[in-house]
Parts: C-alpha cells; sequence; structure tokens
C-alpha cells in the first residue's frame, strides 16, 4: 500500500464532501518530531475558499478522515497544521509489502541517460584528499541515480597536457637521472608528484636568487632592464617600487617580506619556466622526443591512478583525455561567429558578450588562434553528447569553477544546443585538514594512498581495543579493517552536504558510537548475528506466523516506519544530487534500531508471534542498511 497515495485519496473525498471542493494535489509532509502523527497537511492555502479559519478547516478534515478512513488512526490539530497518525495495520501490511518487494529502494527504468563526469585528475600528481571527495561523491551520486532508474555513464576527463604537466617533466629530466617507478620503488604517480615538488622548490630557489641579484643591480645596468622587460607592464611596476624600498628599508623582516614579493613576481620568468614553457610549445609541435617522455611518465602515473581507483573500489565506464579534446571547440566557435552569438576583436581574439545575463565578456579564442580552457570544454561537451547522446550531464567540480560553468552552460544554451537544459555542475567545496589547506606544489597534500593505509591501521587500532576478533583467522581481520577503515572514510566525506567547505580529522571519522560508517557497520554486524541466532534456534519468521501481533510499540512502529522512509530518501538524493541525504538516514535508520534493541526483547519477547515479528523487523533492517550504504560505495560486515 502507498500510504502516502492513499492518504492523499482519502483526504481529496474529504475536501469535496465537506467544502464541495475539487483539489487536484494534496501535499503533505513529515510530522514535525514534537507533535504525534507522521503526515502532516498545511491548510491555511485552504481557508478562502472553506471559507474556515486554518484551524477549523483542519479540525474539519480531521474527524472526517478519523470517521471515515479506515488508515487514519487519530488526528491532532497544532493552528493550521493537521498532524495525522495512521494504523498500525496499515504500517504492517505496507511493512509486508516492503519486505516481499525485491526491488524495494530501486525505481523502475525512466528511460533517459545521465553522464557523470569525476575525478578529472592531472597527470602531474597523485591522487589526494581532494580528489577523494570528489570521486567519492561522483561514484556515490552515479550509483543513486541507478537506483532511480537512469541509466548511468560514469565519465573521467584525465588533464593531461598543460604546463603543469610540463613542469614535471622538465623536473623529471634535470633531476631524475634516468629513475623508473620500478627502480625507485615507488607508484608512477608518486614519482610523478615528486618531480612536480621538486620543479616548485628549484622555481623558488632560482627565483629567489635572481632577486637578490637583481637587488644589487645599479639601476642603470642592462642586466637589470634584461631581466625586467620580459615583465607585463603591471608586474615591471610593482617590481621596480619593491626594489625601491629594499634599497631604503633597514628593518631585516621587511626585507624579507619584499625580497619573497619580489620574487614571486620573477618566478614566471625563470629560465626553468622558460623551460617548461618551451617543453609545451615542442609538445604541441609533436616533437617526438618530448612527446615520448610524455607518454612514458603519463603512463607511470595510469598506472598509479588505476591501482588507486581498485583500492576504493571506484570504476569508469569512458575516460576521456585533454590532450584529444583541447582543439575540439574550434569548430563551434567558426559556427558561434557564423551565428553572431560570439564576436572578434581587432587583434583577432575571439569573445562572447554575456553583460545583458549578468556575466562578463569571456574570451573563446586568443588572438594567436590558440584555445583556451572554455574552447576545449564546449568541444567536450559536444563530443560527448555525441557518443553517449545524454539526457542530463553532470560535472562534478570544485565550487571554485562555479563561474566557469555559469559561463559554459549559458554559452551551450546560446548556442541552440538541445542537451543544454540537462548539464548541471554539483559543486562541492573544499576539504581541509586539521592543520589547514592542502597545496600539491608545495608537497602539503594528503596522498590518497597514505590516507587509505592511515585509515586502516587507526581502524585496526580501534577494533581491536573492542576484543571481539578473537575469532577470526588473520585474512579475515585483513579484509575487516579495510572494510571498516574505507567505510570511514567514505561516509565521512559523504554525509556532509556536496556545498559546504569540510574538515576531514581521520581519528574522528573511525566511530563506533557517532555519526560515523563503522557505527553503522557495527549494527549491521549486530543484526547479522541476531539473524544466525535466529536461525540457530530454528525460528521461522515468515509474515503468516506473526499475523496475530497487531499493536507496534512506539520503538518498533519508528523503525518500521524508518524503514519504509528509505524509497523516498533515495529518490530526494537523486533529485538534488546529494549522497549526505542517504547517509543521513543510515545513520537515523541505525540508531533507531540501536533504540529498538534496547527496549524490545527479541528472544525473550512477551509473546512468540513478537519475537518473530522483532527478528523479521531486524531483518529487513539490515537489508536495507546494506543498500543504503552501498549508495555509498560502502561494504558491511556480517561479523565484526
Amino acid at each position: 500500500m502507498n500510504i502516502q497515495e492513499n492518504l492523499a485519496s482519502h483526504i481529496k473525498q474529504a475536501f469535496q464532501s465537506l467544502f464541495q471542493m475539487d483539489i487536484s494535489e494534496v501535499a503533505l509532509q513529515p510530522t514535525k518530531p514534537q507533535f504525534e502523527g507522521t503526515h502532516t497537511l498545511v491548510t491555511f492555502p485552504y481557508s478562502k475558499a472553506t471559507g474556515k479559519n486554518p484551524s477549523e478547516t483542519a479540525q474539519l478534515i480531521g474527524e472526517y478522515l478519523k470517521e471515515n478512513s479506515e488508515i487514519v488512526q487519530d488526528f491532532n490539530v497544532v493552528k493550521g497544521f493537521l498532524n495525522l497518525s495512521i494504523t498500525d495495520a496499515v504500517w504492517l501490511e505496507s511493512f509486508e509489502e516492503a519486505r516481499q518487494d525485491t526491488n524495494f529502494g530501486r525505481f523502475p527504468a525512466v528511460q533517459q541517460k545521465v553522464m557523470v563526469e569525476f575525478s578529472s585528475p592531472n597527470t602531474n600528481k597523485p591522487l589526494h584528499l581532494g580528489h577523494l571527495r570528489n570521486i567519492l561523491l561522483g561514484h556515490s551520486v552515479s550509483l543513486i541515480l541507478e537506483a532511480n532508474g537512469y541509466e548511468v555513464v560514469k565519465a573521467n576527463l584525465v588533464n593531461d597536457r598543460g604546463i603543469h604537466i610540463c613542469k614535471s617533466m622538465v623536473a623529471y629530466r634535470t633531476f631524475g637521472q634516468g629513475v623508473t617507478p620500478e627502480s625507485a620503488g615507488i607508484k608512477g604517480d608518486h614519482l610523478a608528484g615528486k618531480y612536480y615538488v621538486e620543479f616548485d622548490k628549484a622555481l623558488k630557489k632560482e627565483a629567489a636568487a635572481l632577486s637578490e641579484y637583481l637587488r644589487e643591480l645599479p639601476l642603470d645596468s642592462p642586466d637589470r632592464e634584461a631581466i625586467l622587460k620580459p615583465l607585463k607592464p603591471e608586474d615591471r611596476e610593482k617590481a621596480e617600487k619593491i626594489i625601491q624600498k629594499l634599497g631604503e628599508e633597514p628593518e631585516e623582516t621587511a626585507v624579507k617580506s619584499l625580497q619573497s614579493a619580489l620574487s614571486k613576481l620573477l618566478q614566471d620568468h625563470t629560465s626553468l619556466m622558460q623551460e617548461a614553457r618551451s617543453l609545451l610549445e615542442k609538445w604541441e609541435a609533436a616533437d617526438p622526443e618530448i612527446i615520448a617522455l610524455w607518454k612514458q611518465m603519463n603512463g607511470w602515473v595510469y598506472e598509479g591512478f588505476d591501482e588507486t581507483y581498485q583500492k576504493i573500489g571506484v570504476s569508469f565506464d569512458k575516460i576521456y583525455y585533454e590532450s584529444q579534446t583541447y582543439l575540439l571547440g574550434k569548430d563551434i566557435i567558426e559556427e558561434g561567429l557564423a551565428k553572431e552569438v560570439f564576436y572578434r576583436k581587432d587583434d583577432s581574439s575571439v569573445w562572447i558578450d554575456l553583460t545583458t545575463d549578468k556575466l562578463d565578456e569571456k574570451l573563446l579564442l586568443r588572438s594567436n588562434g590558440t584555445s583556451v580552457y572554455m574552447t576545449q570544454d564546449l568541444g567536450t561537451a559536444d563530443l560527448k553528447y555525441q557518443d553517449y547522446e545524454v539526457d542530463k550531464s553532470v560535472y562534478v567540480v570544485g565550487n571554485e569553477q562555479d563561474y566557469h560553468f555559469k559561463v559554459l552552460f549559458k554559452i551551450l544554451e546560446k548556442m541552440g544546443r538541445s542537451y543544454a537544459p540537462g548539464l548541471f555542475h554539483l559543486s562541492y567545496g573544499m576539504v581541509d585538514l586539521p592543520s589547514g589547506k592542502m597545496k600539491s606544489r608545495e608537497g602539503t597534500v594528503v596522498d590518497a594512498d597514505d590516507l587509505v593505509g592511515d585509515m586502516v591501521w587507526i581502524a585496526k587500532e580501534r577494533t581491536d581495543e573492542l576484543g571481539k576478533t578473537a575469532d577470526f583467522r588473520e585474512d579475515e581481520l585483513q579484509v575487516l579493517y579495510r572494510m571498516i577503515a574505507l567505510g570511514a572514510l567514505k561516509y565521512f566525506l559523504l554525509r556532509v552536504d556536496p556545498k559546504k567547505r569540510m574538515l576531514f580529522n581521520p581519528e574522528e571519522s573511525v566511530d563506533f558510537k557517532g555519526d560515523a560508517g563503522p557505527f553503522i557497520q557495527f549494527n549491521h554486524a549486530r543484526i547479522s548475528a541476531i539473524l544466525r541466532t535466529a536461525q540457530e534456534k530454528g525460528l521461522d519468521w515468515k509474515a503468516e506466523n506473526y499475523t496475530d501481533y497487531t499493536t507496534l510499540k512506539p520503538e518498533e512502529g519508528k523503525l518500521l516506519r524508518q524503514i519504509l522512509a528509505y524509497p523516498r530518501k533515495v529518490q530526494e538524493a537523486g533529485q538534488v544530487y546529494a549522497p549526505s541525504i542517504v547517509a543521513q538516514y543510515c545513520y537515523d535508520l541505525a540508531s533507531d534500531y540501536g533504540t529498538f534493541y534496547s527496549n524490545c526483547s527479541i528472544f525473550q519477547a512477551e509473546s512468540e508471534s513478537a519475537g518473530l515479528f522483532r527478528v523479521a523487523l531486524s531483518e529487513m533492517t539490515a537489508r536495507v542498511i546494506k543498500q543504503g550504504m552501498a549508495l555509498l560505495g560502502v561494504e558491511v560486515p556480517v561479523r565484526m
């Protein structure tokens, strides 16, 4: 029985009978916890039509339903809010229907295809904690959309070209001495990341030396002019002022601050940066030596990425590479010029004016004909649609790119792309550590592989402290530790609304009693133990064996209603792309089970039918916990 639809139908009858009103839709909402009831009808919108104030309207409808509807047990009115209590018989009937439904919590196919693009790493560094939030968010959204009946394509656009990649290549050529992942004994993505950090260190060192040298030069020195000439006019002006202050400022701390500022201005003009730009030009010219090095280092990184993805249980249906897509948008530029959606400036650069859309003017093609990121993203959007003809396309990208995606979607709309209305930017907040913000080039990020290893160690310590794994084999313990570790990590990163910035604390995430993955996993293991005991006792908890159990205890009713809310929560999470809704639900369900377990005896129940019903209720709780946590990418143990 669909209680919501059934109740809505009876409310329509009440309006017709009491007020001769035909209402097309009935908007019911969950009753607030502080009031009796489960479903609430807000009567304020109907007062004018009924000729009664909201409280009177609610009272009359409540009385009608209690007398004429077999599903309404009681009601109460709080101002214009009609709170309805449903009979236990209806809840029990719905519970049995849910138990028999093998697709409970999964919806029929909606005949729509969705692409979820996530991860999108750069090939100059390993995956880190920031990537993990992106990856786990995208993966979970994909699973939730599948549960909602969509055909989902999981895509990954790898940023495998550009100046940042060339920085790692320069450092490897300069300092690497032919080292390989095998000879160094480290993963390939870690090796590339090491040289990205080395480049930054060497760059700062060279810029600092250049800054010191510049400081000592006479004002009329040709060398001084040669160093400052390549700077942008505004940067050159800043450099001149800093040099002048350096000659005047006696205080040591002030000198250091000025020296640091000058060094930053000069970084872009060091020999290392010149070499990186030279490598990028050679790459774009398909220089065989540079392409070979690029393929070699990227190959190492891909092997490392694949190992990490496998470790955290994530896979993709399609991988796009920026090196293959960055030129695709040029045809769209020509199309936009022909349609007069874009315009060309005197220097031959191409722009779009979005000021009337409360955005700004956006560069789409440089004056020398080279692409910018927007050019590439326009082309890739077309390519993705050509490949899969998706109805929706979800981009999982951090909120620092909010403006970029507003512009991208608006351009595609103005270009008349049929798929434009289905584009969505799943914007999420950054992840901070207790120690502060992470920086890849400075080597202060939390590496994903290291983090998983640390989480496994914490999970081992916490599990061993409980002292309940004496009968586990060593191989079983290793599986359990990893399951708890990944469950803690994934749940902690997904329980927060995607829009919010979050603080990740590994120690806090492995908690067997609070709002954490291991707490939910523990409850699933506890229920599994109860079911094993029930089987050992020979109990048969089929519905017909407890048909005489008709009056629910408050803890049973609350748990049962929580179970039945699962499909609605899956639907809500799919509508707003928020795994946090499922995470919160799983925690609430596990908490409600804990309360039920403490107050309702199972094997020493007041009657045989009560005990059998409680076993059935436990079994269904475990089933829904397993399904809900699976939508977060989390496994749950049967022993713990």
